[in-house]
């Protein structure tokens, strides 16, 4: 049975990311009671005739023309479909229902003015394993990721069920799920707000904590391959950084290579060793340091309420104050940063696989070849990293501030949120691969040793799975496979090893 998650006031990102692998999700009482009481506003409102932007308005630059009330079903459906405007690949599966997570969550705080109708089949989408397809393009911040989500709710769209793309009446029908009619305000909630660059920076994170743990076991493996200097991990020297990080990586880093005797044997070798190797924990940390504080980010952007407009008040006096809370210039910016947090710990990587290559600086057969010459082993895996790296050079540059003017001046000013964790994304995918050639790289080096000295019992246990699910590499065979069957072992959780 998947696990089940109960949204009570707010959740937090390691359980959006838990959504997104195939946990599903509750409502508490009282997070039920808040959507019924916000959609009592919204009713409100339209009964008494209160002009509140997007519920009898247009929206962007036509939020000054009034929608009167027998159009506004009209408007919203109107607004689901001129806004599903996305184009090329979808998103995968895993990251659409982060987004719907978090949609559901900020419509959990209770003041979006959604029925509960809307939401229960959102949870129904995720319940039933039913993802809607949404291309992954055009977005600038929001709006059409969410519209191709809400297509589904309204029998429009396709969606993924069981292995299956088919058309969203279909999928609702298949799940017991009737399309819904949408009426006042329910079409700008769907498409407004933060969910989709908050669902995918959680995403983003989940896939990042596995990464930054397999990072540093890589690194552990190459630094004993290589015969590192392992005082460069004393407790005391990196306790003179003040990091948390730092501190993290050294600690795993003794633990990784304690009772190696490939690293006692070499002891005293070498006065320093290079950058790659004894930057480890400053390089890592401080990628740590920054997940930590991108944590805190999405952590309180699911605690926001970001939808345009709230509405507040009581049955008797309800107010729709617009504003701009939908903006995600504090999610674009983390995006921004956090990318070349990632993509410095995968050039790291590289430099590292590299000296394992390397006959100048390795005491390794050239490239890993277990025949010099005739075989070429893992020279030209080191050029697929370089390219990688060189990707995610161009890719870091900050989306945040592309700028850009939409709809007629109204949205002059534009976060990129979205963009920026769809980059961030993308930076992950090659850093995958990088940290998956650097694995790959380690195990057949600890073969090619010169002499047999005994792994660190950490590094052991790691070596071992690695071969357990990949065989030792002899030009045989395409070593592009490799890669991508050390990318899938490295996206799982690397479990603390004894």
């Amino acid at each position: 049975m998947p696990h089940r998650i109960l949204l009570d006031r707010s959740l937090v990102w390691g359980e959006v990311d838990a959504i997104a692998q195939g946990a599903t999700l509750a409502l508490s009482d009282a997070a039920q009671a808040r959507i019924r009481a916000a959609r009592i506003l919204v009713e409100s409102i339209v009964s008494k005739g209160i002009r509140a932007y997007g519920v009898n308005t247009g929206v962007g630059a036509l939020c000054d023309m009034v929608v009167t009330e027998s159009k506004q079903a009209q408007l919203s459906r109107n607004i689901v479909m001129s806004h599903s405007v996305g184009v090329g690949a979808a998103l995968e599966p895993a990251a659409v229902r982060a987004i719907i997570a978090s949609a559901i969550n900020n419509f959990a705080h209770g003041f979006s003015g959604v029925r509960p109708i809307v939401v229960e089949h959102l949870l129904g989408l995720l319940a039933q394993g039913c993802v809607p397809e949404v291309p992954a393009a055009g977005s600038v911040g929001y709006l059409t990721h969410m519209a191709h989500i809400a297509l589904v709710l309204i029998g429009e769209g396709s969606a993924w069920l069981r292995g299956r793309l088919i058309g969203g009446a279909h999928a609702l029908h298949s799940i017991h799920l009737a399309p819904l009619v949408l009426v006042a305000k329910e079409g700008l909630s769907l498409v407004n707000g933060t969910p989709c660059a908050t669902g995918l920076a959680a995403f983003a994170l989940g896939r990042t904590q596995r990464l930054l743990d397999w990072a540093d076991a890589a690194a552990a493996m190459t630094f004993e391959n290589l015969h590192g200097q392992v005082a460069v991990f004393d407790a005391d020297a990196l306790g003179l950084r003040v990091s948390a990080g730092v501190e993290l990586v050294g600690v795993k880093m003794r633990e990784a290579l304690n009772g190696s005797a490939i690293l006692q044997h070499s002891a005293g070798r070498r006065t320093q060793d290079p950058l790659s190797l004894r930057a480890v924990p400053q390089v890592h940390g401080a990628a740590r340091d920054l997940f930590a504080q991108v944590a805190r980010v999405v952590n309180d952007e699911l605690a926001s309420v970001t939808d345009n407009p709230i509405v507040v008040g009581t049955a008797q006096a309800p107010r729709a104050l617009s504003g701009a809370n939908a903006v995600g210039a504090a999610l674009g910016l983390a995006a921004d940063s956090f990318g070349i947090a990632v993509a410095e710990v995968a050039a790291i990587s590289e430099r590292r696989m590299d000296r394992l290559v390397n006959p100048l600086v390795s005491e390794l057969p050239a490239f890993l070849a277990a025949d010099s010459g005739a075989g070429s082993g893992f020279m030209i895996a080191q050029y697929t990293a370089v390219s990688l790296v060189a990707d995610n050079r161009r890719l870091a540059a900050p989306a945040s501030l592309d700028g850009g003017v939409t709809s007629g001046l109204q949205e002059d000013h534009l976060s990129h949120a979205t963009p920026a964790a769809l980059k961030l994304l993308k930076i992950i995918d090659n850093a995958e691969l990088i940290i998956a050639i650097e694995v790959l790289a380690a195990a057949q080096a600890y073969e090619l040793q010169r002499h047999a000295f005994a792994r660190a019992p950490q590094t052991d246990e790691i070596y071992r799975r690695v071969r357990a699910a990949i065989p030792h590499y002899e030009d045989d065979r395409p070593l592009g496979l490799d890669i991508q069957r050390a990318r899938d072992l490295i996206r799982q959780p690397l479990r603390e090893l004894s």
